[in-house]
């Protein structure tokens, strides 16, 4: 029997019973919302899995759990966790659990109820709440989303902003490289302290795998592991002061960017693509895990989408149209259309990100920024009413006597 509402079970699922049977199906409810599912972080009551409770004539408690699938690994677990909750009910005798899998809809809404419950505890991070944090992503590596992270960074921080790059893609971390930074990382009160770089009137404060490792030592984490390091660059670092955070995820739709759907659920992404139709199809699936996690996503940028000679001629060598059709499909707008450059991969390899000089490639990401400034995910303001009411209650009075 399905469940009437998300928060009760419905009495008449108890059969052959005597009145005092209703509180013991309540206890039963209460003792299996003890009952954490490994994997979601939440109890199966409160993501309905628990389909049904009834009691018989011989206080034999008749127990209906739906899983996600069938081949669930952790169902064994659940089944024991099930059992060992209800048996130390009062009144009951015996346990009967059977294991079913919950419909689609019921799925999808478990899975959506999840992920909400995972954001509303999202762990407590030094990223002020007034920064702006935007993922770039892509469907597939080859892209030049790193090298599209650098640039964005490097024209905010032209602007005089503040801006942070946690370099989240952990087995191909480009970062170091691309802006000349080397080094290890200092640790300050037991937190990690991200390199800093000026930018003109600005500044860049960049966490890496890089500064861990050498640059060609192969990292071979998966699952748990790959998450608790991008987890320990967001929660055990210093990232106080930055007006944006910009977070170089990996190519396609794998363990860090479902964790960071939990650990910054802000988080709103900027997806890279370029113009073949094959990329753009690739790069709506990162678009879709987004939103399956409830991720915004803001914007789309084509990359590499066409060279122009010395002649002046332009050449589409990629094809057209890639960040345009992906853009419309996902209803945001396209931000910007980066040119093949040479001077693009020739910057980076000298640790020299070509927005930091002038011409057509660096014009094209300082227009970039200004959308993201001005449109896109404008900087919020940095004070509310009752700070700015005692800036002007402190000026009108001056400063307190000692």
């Amino acid at each position: 029997m399905s469940r009437p509402d998300q928060g009760e079970l419905d009495p008449g699922s108890v059969g052959n019973v005597t009145d005092h049977v209703p509180s013991i199906n309540t206890s039963i409810r209460n003792r299996l919302a003890t009952v954490i599912d490994p994997e979601l972080g939440c109890d199966i009551v409160e993501l309905g899995m628990v389909q049904s409770i009834e009691v018989d004539a011989n206080s034999t408690a008749l127990i209906t759990v739906a899983l996600t699938t069938p081949s669930c690994p952790l169902r064994g677990q659940i089944e024991r966790d099930v059992r060992a909750a209800v048996l130390g009910v009062d009144g009951v005798s015996g346990v009967e659990i059977t294991m079913g899998q919950l419909e689609p809809d019921a799925k999808a809404a478990l899975m959506d109820k999840a992920r909400r419950l995972a954001q509303d505890r999202a762990p407590t991070t030094s990223i002020p709440v007034t920064t702006r944090v935007l993922g770039i992503s892509s469907g597939k590596g080859g892209v030049g989303k790193s090298s599209v992270t650098v640039n964005l960074a490097v024209a905010l921080a032209r602007r005089g902003l503040t801006v942070g790059i946690l370099d989240a893609d952990i087995w191909g971390f480009s970062i170091p490289r691309l802006l000349g930074i080397e080094g290890p990382v200092e640790a300050r009160e037991k937190k990690m302290v991200p390199r800093s770089l000026e930018v003109g009137t600005g500044e860049l404060r960049v966490l890496s795998m890089g500064f861990l490792a050498e640059e060609d030592q192969a990292i071979m984490w998966r699952g748990l592991i790959l998450n608790r390091a991008v987890q320990q660059f967001i929660e055990d670092a210093h990232w106080e002061g930055l007006d944006y955070l910009l977070i170089d995820l990996p190519p396609g739709t794998g363990d860090v960017q479902m964790g960071l759907a939990r650990l910054l659920p802000r988080t709103e992404l900027l997806i890279v693509t370029t113009p073949p139709l094959a990329a753009q199809k690739v790069a709506s699936r990162a678009a879709d895990m987004a939103r399956r996690g409830n991720l915004r996503v803001a914007a789309v940028i084509e990359n590499m989408s066409a060279f122009t000679c010395a002649h002046g001629e332009i050449h589409a060598l990629f094809g057209s149209g890639g960040g345009s059709r992906l853009a419309s499909e996902l209803g945001v707008p396209l931000i910007g259309e980066i040119p093949i450059d040479p001077d693009v991969p020739a910057g980076g390899d000298a640790g020299v990100p070509v927005a930091q000089g002038t011409g057509v490639t660096a014009d094209v990401f300082a227009a970039i920024a200004e959308r993201v400034v001005t449109e896109i995910a404008p900087p919020r303001e940095l004070s509310g009413c009752t700070a700015r009411m005692l800036e002007a209650l402190d000026a009108a009075v001056g400063p307190a006597n000692p």
